[in-house]
């Protein structure tokens, strides 16, 4: 459910604004999709599982908040990593 260390990292430098950047919404938004993919596919096997579903819910109304901030400051960089992350807003 959760997301390896080297995959982490690779998230950080694929969608880093800047050198040694890992705060920027571009990678907190690129790894919170990444846990909110892996506990989807989580629930398909896991139907019933109501406590780790509370969890997804937390972290898609935090990716939700972070890419409602990056839309006020920069929509050109919100539209930008709406598309390189395939989401549908």
């Amino acid at each position: 459910m959760s997301i390896t260390a080297e995959r982490k990292q690779e998230l950080i430098s694929e969608y880093a604004v800047k050198e040694g950047d890992t705060g920027s919404p571009e990678v907190q938004v690129s790894i919170l999709t990444t846990r909110i993919l892996n506990l989807t596919e989580h629930f398909k096997d896991h139907k019933k599982d109501n406590h780790s579903r509370r969890g997804l819910l937390k972290l898609v109304n935090k990716r939700r908040g972070l890419l409602d901030y990056l839309k006020r400051k920069d929509e050109a960089r919100y539209q930008s990593l709406i598309k390189r992350l395939g989401l549908r807003r």
